[in-house]
């Protein structure tokens, strides 16, 4: 007797459709979260929670290490259509959620620019990530305020500003950087190949 080839539509059956992913349930995004937000919480109380790595890196020597994101005045992630741009230049930004007044925020990216008025009026990844994490969240219905936050007082030359934006990154691990992705197994993803 010959074995029927399983993945062969036959007249009668329908072709095999391409099963959506499942969605995130609530309690595994406040997991998720939760584990973001211990790592976060010492930075957003201005302690530090550095490691013997990090030492070697002498953040304090740097006096931009100590930026802290939640000083900075917030806007909403729309404010690239704004008519008139509110920071230009050079500029380190950083994209937080405040999901509710109880909660520990959430620092989900931080990025440079030499442009911040045009930075995100184009592609970016962290846009995709983004809508991928505010769809969850909304599906779970989970409160979320998201903003961005602009600081303009960085080195103008983009190789130290590089470097600044890697020393925060590797401090906050922020979980949108491709650079820290893996370590949060950011459950999000971004359309595209």
């Amino acid at each position: 007797m010959r074995q029927g080839d399983l993945f062969a539509a036959d007249a009668g059956s329908a072709p095999l459709q391409r099963a959506e992913p499942l969605p995130l349930l609530a309690n595994q995004l406040l997991a998720w979260q939760q584990r973001v937000a211990s790592h976060q919480a010492a930075l957003f109380a201005g302690g530090t929670q550095r490691s013997q790595q990090q030492d070697l890196l002498a953040l304090t020597a740097e006096p931009h290490a100590e930026i802290q994101p939640l000083s900075l005045r917030q806007q909403p992630l729309s404010f690239w259509r704004w008519p008139e741009p509110q920071v230009r230049g050079a500029a380190l930004y950083f994209v937080i959620d405040r999901r509710s007044g109880d909660d520990q925020p959430l620092l989900l990216y931080i990025g440079e620019t030499a442009r911040a008025e045009q930075r995100w009026k184009g592609e970016h990844d962290c846009k995709a990530y983004l809508a991928a994490y505010g769809e969850a969240i909304a599906k779970a219905g989970l409160p979320s305020r998201l903003s961005i936050s602009f600081c303009s007082d960085v080195p103008e030359a983009t190789k130290a500003r590089r470097a600044l934006e890697q020393t925060l990154i590797q401090l906050w691990l922020p979980p949108f950087n491709k650079e820290t992705r893996l370590r949060w197994a950011t459950p999000f993803q971004a359309e595209g190949p």
